[in-house]
């Protein structure tokens, strides 16, 4: 069977991909190694930037119909004393929070979605192998003992930190492990605990933080201090749990009724390209980094919205190789900053010298006393300050003065524009925001590259092409059709072949 996109990995990843493509009208097969789904936590949070972009599909109030705690703040304690606290309220989202969702329910709501739009997931089929050879793929997979091969004209990983793809493509994961142990509790708790704040405690002996899921459930991730001896830590019990919140955490509190108990280490590592050729690598195929933050399973997804429309425009014929090759230039940078950031913020909770502590415990209190910083460090963690500004997809032309909008390779804020991802996302095309007639005249030049908001343009001035996944791509002057026709004209396939969708 010949389809055009095989995905290898039906995590969130691969199943918010398969979905992106679906509804642009590309025809996808997704498979797994896996006979089931998962059934633990895992990755634990939705930030308001994949809230954002899961708009698109309608899947945003299943998300939150699904989830347990909105988590509006969080503190960073040191015993008593309270260092720093920063409130989410004032993001300029529609979802000033994160969303606390085990994995196992981010994965059924996708996954009961993909089969809605009539695509099932492969369970129990692993690729072995695959050859490319004419711009055509030649996957090996094996199913219960039966060898068999899959043809597509692309192949994108979404198969985990062991990815099968990216062994076969020879890349190279550059990073490290840390030679220290952690602890994760999925457990209730009873007493003086927040339900909407996370609590991040820097004690003298290790970081304890606790993270609330609602009803009364919570995770507790604890360093348990260096490697010890060659053989992995064996897992902590319900004891552990209790002791390690006694002397770290709020007074008073019982640890009860255990979900997950389990012990890690964190890999940081990275590929420097996501692609080579029709074959890509997206989520922790090619990333994967401290948890601190929670930017890992939302980083991911966030690769498959990106990858989607770029591939489906290519897919059908009317965007060009030029924007295919914006994908790995662009993700590859966002991978870069989260695994820096995850890795700062892993360190700086793991300082062992006393006087150290000392001086980080003070640091972080005086800086975050200040409402820029603590702005700043709230868009981060929920990705609304992700932006593309050195991408070739991102071009600015002005002469005078731009309007207060956002610029070239910016997001474009739901909140602040009222132009939402819903709209923005409705299908792979740019949108020009733009003076009417303006819009008019593009969109007929362009009919399968473009389409315009229905409500007219929400700038003021200036015209914009909007890419779909909400950031943008033109910014130039009102009028200036000639800067969008050069924009558009760079990225479209000049071939003569009709768009399906």
């Amino acid at each position: 069977m010949t389809v055009s996109i095989l995905i290898c990995g039906a995590g969130p990843v691969g199943l918010t991909l398969a979905i992106e493509l679906t509804r642009f009208g590309v025809p996808v097969r997704i498979i797994d190694k896996s006979p089931t789904r998962t059934d633990k936590s895992k990755a634990l949070v939705l930030w308001s930037r994949s809230l954002e972009l899961f708009e698109g599909s309608g899947l945003t109030p299943a998300f939150i119909a699904a989830g347990g705690s909105k988590v509006r703040a969080a503190q960073i304690m040191n015993g008593e004393r309270q260092l720093a606290s920063v409130n989410f309220d004032e993001l300029d989202t529609s979802y000033p929070y994160a969303l606390m969702i085990p994995q196992s329910e981010t994965e059924r709501v996708l996954e009961e979605h993909l089969n809605h739009l009539g695509v099932r997931v492969e369970r129990g089929v692993e690729l072995t192998k695959f050859t490319e050879a004419g711009g055509k793929i030649t996957a090996s997979t094996v199913s219960n003992g039966s060898v068999s091969e899959i043809e597509a004209d692309w192949l994108i990983g979404c198969d985990g930190a062991h990815s099968v793809v990216r062994h076969s493509l020879g890349f190279e994961f550059s990073g490290s492990t840390q030679m220290s142990d952690w602890a994760l509790a999925d457990v209730h708790l009873e007493g003086n605990v927040s339900s909407d704040t996370l609590q991040i405690g820097w004690h003298s002996d290790g970081i304890l933080a606790l993270f609330p899921m609602g009803s009364g459930r919570f995770r507790v991730i604890a360093d348990l201090g260096p490697v010890q001896g060659t053989n992995k830590r064996g897992d902590p019990t319900i004891r552990d749990v209790q002791e390690l919140i006694n002397r770290r955490g709020p007074r008073d509190i019982r640890v009860t009724d255990p979900v997950w108990l389990t012990c890690f280490r964190i890999n940081e590592r990275k590929v420097k390209d996501y692609n080579r050729a029709n074959i890509f690598l997206a989520g922790d195929a090619a990333h994967v980094h401290s948890p601190a933050g929670g930017q890992g399973m939302n980083t991911g997804m966030q690769d498959a919205f990106n990858l989607a429309w770029k591939l489906a425009l290519v897919c059908s014929g009317a965007g060009n190789q030029d924007l295919l090759a914006t994908y790995s230039l662009e993700r590859s940078a966002v991978g870069e900053m989260v695994l820096r950031n995850a890795s700062r913020m892993t360190a700086a909770a793991l300082l062992r010298n006393l006087v150290a502590q000392e001086i980080r415990n003070d640091l972080v209190h005086l800086l975050l006393s200040f409402s820029s910083v603590q702005r700043r460090a709230v868009r981060t963690f929920a990705e609304t300050d992700i932006a593309y500004p050195k991408s070739p997809l991102s071009v600015t032309v002005l002469n005078g003065n731009a309007d207060d909008g956002p610029a070239a390779g910016e997001r474009v804020s739901p909140a602040l524009e009222g132009l939402s991802q819903a709209i923005v996302g409705e299908n792979a095309r740019f949108m020009i925001a733009a003076d009417e007639n303006d819009a008019q005249v593009l969109h007929a030049e362009y009919p399968h590259m473009t389409s315009t908001p229905s409500d007219g343009s929400p700038f003021h001035s200036g015209l914009r092409v909007i890419r779909p996944d909400g950031y943008v791509g033109l910014l130039t002057e009102s009028g200036d059709l000639a800067s969008a026709r050069r924009y558009l004209s760079a990225f479209q396939n000049r071939a003569k072949v009709e768009p399906f969708f």
